[in-house]
């Protein structure tokens, strides 16, 4: 079998910056577990496949290298950023998911991609696992949670940045990972995501996050519209449109295409 890739690199607009995820491009559905070994060999934080519905439509599913993953943001702005550019698809796509609903991604004038998502607001947690605290080396002043992940809330950007991690602690928190988070210096919140128990040690840019993130930090901050960087070592950029009335927030991106070629399985 002779498949169709592409790896795109998310959340920037420059090569080797960002997320970089895989698209592939299917006619019909291949087996669960030739996708997760075709994820496993690409060994990026995302692999996306994708099959059209009809026009413009197309049902969508992302596995890491270890398992298959019920939201993904930067590989969904990958996959729209390879439909727009490659695939005829013109301006406007909309996703069909297996646990998120339906995700519409537009592509705008500027050349950026929005992406309209629910709203996965975290809440306070009020017994805090020891597993946190000992995984985190800063003690963080809030925790938080939603269905993705802990919320671990600092003071300032500093101590994002210079948060140490174990990851063999970490991911005894399974299924659940970890983003650190503080307001930020020169925009308006900062993070880093450590997901060892679905995928690996410290995600580059995570689309999905900003679900959960983007209205946290909109009451925090009393904004609607907000900048964001995601602290990493990569490092990538986001703007975050969260809308309270729909209970959804619009997270707009840059991608740049850095391989296209074709996989034999």
């Amino acid at each position: 079998m002779e498949l169709e890739i592409f790896v795109v690199d998310a959340f920037t607009h420059e090569q080797f910056k960002g997320n970089s995820a895989a698209v592939v491009p299917l006619e019909s559905w291949i087996s669960d577990p030739l996708m997760q070994k075709i994820a496993a060999e690409n060994n990026l934080s995302e692999t996306a496949f994708i099959v059209k519905n009809s026009e413009n439509s197309y049902h969508i599913r992302w596995f890491s290298p270890l398992t298959e993953i019920d939201f993904c943001g930067h590989a969904t702005l990958a996959t729209a950023f390879v439909l727009f550019n490659y695939c005829d698809v013109e301006s406007e796509v909309a996703f069909t998911t297996n646990k998120v609903g339906s995700l519409l991604v537009k592509s705008q004038s500027d050349g950026k991609i929005a992406m309209n998502f629910p709203l996965q607001q975290p809440e306070p947690v009020s017994d805090v696992p020891e597993s946190i605290l000992e995984g985190l080396s800063i003690v963080p002043k809030e925790i938080l949670k939603n269905r993705q992940a802990y919320f671990a809330v600092y003071h300032c950007q500093q101590e994002v940045e210079q948060v140490n991690y174990q990851s063999d602690i970490l991911k005894k928190l399974a299924p659940f990972d970890v983003v650190v988070t503080a307001k930020g210096d020169d925009v308006d919140f900062v993070s880093r995501y450590f997901w060892p128990a679905n995928g690996g040690d410290e995600d580059p840019v995570t689309g999905s996050i900003h679900t959960g993130l983007a209205p946290y930090w909109a009451q925090q901050l009393k904004l609607s519209k907000l900048r964001a960087y995601q602290a990493s070592a990569r490092g990538g950029m986001l703007d975050c449109d969260v809308d309270f009335g729909s209970n959804r927030v619009t997270i707009v991106g840059d991608g740049v295409l850095y391989l296209k070629g074709r996989i034999f399985v």
